[in-house]
């Protein structure tokens, strides 16, 4: 079964309608090229320097769905969902910069010249950048592109959950994820059983501040606990 709606999409309606979904039909499932759609639209999100440092492992074997399901504190929705995504940041993705700016100078968008001089500022800045540094570029990255793929999906009429209650150790021993993978979240995608609860969101003007941050937070705690 697959969604065959083609009909013109209201940006703001996909936004207002997404919602983090826990019931999912477990007869429905996407095919894997709709999939890849899904992760080529997700991959036009920004990121450091455009090294593009997220990495998906798709898990859409019941088995192995199975087998995450403790790892993953027993979310139902593991075993529910047409396919868990689990988001990864490379923290080597630097290497992969020369093919990147390679596709820039093949299309145009540079010179070869500007290319070669990208590539070794940062193949220079990358290697030697402190590792909790690069796990703060990976983090940042591979919430980008999470979010973009959870609206796309709502876009193409599926459901999703980002999930990061999982046991990180477990999960990299059990799918064999190399050391340089740092795993940022985990994916829920599939057809909703039952909707998303609503919710609610603090009011802008109590979380925005203009030019200064002003201490009415502080204020607030404090009349609170009067």
């Amino acid at each position: 079964m697959e969604n065959t709606d083609k009909q013109p999409i209201d940006f703001f309606k996909v936004i207002h309608e997404r919602r983090s979904v826990r019931h999912y039909k477990p007869e429905w499932s996407i095919p894997r090229e709709e999939i890849r759609e899904m992760l080529v639209e997700a991959t036009s999100a920004p990121s450091s320097s455009n090294l593009q440092p997220w990495r998906f492992l798709v898990i859409d074997n019941q088995e192995l769905k199975e087998k995450l399901l403790p790892i993953a504190r027993n979310q139902k929705q593991v075993v529910e969902a047409s396919a868990i995504i689990a988001v990864l940041g490379d923290l080597e993705g630097y290497l992969k910069s020369e093919q990147i700016y390679q596709q820039s100078v093949d299309r145009g968008f540079m010179t070869e010249e500007v290319k070669q001089t990208l590539v070794n500022n940062i193949t220079k800045a990358y290697a030697s950048r402190d590792h909790e540094i690069m796990k703060r570029v990976v983090l940042v990255d591979g919430g980008l592109v999470s979010m973009q793929l959870m609206l796309v999906a709502k876009a193409k009429g599926y459901d999703t959950v980002p999930m990061g209650g999982y046991d990180e150790a477990q999960f990299k021993e059990a799918f064999e994820i190399p050391q340089r993978y740092l795993p940022i979240m985990l994916i829920a995608l599939g057809k909703a059983s039952e909707p998303g609860h609503p919710t609610t969101r603090l009011p802008v003007d109590e979380i925005t501040f203009w030019n200064q941050i002003s201490n009415r937070d502080d204020a607030s705690l404090q009349n609170a606990t009067k």
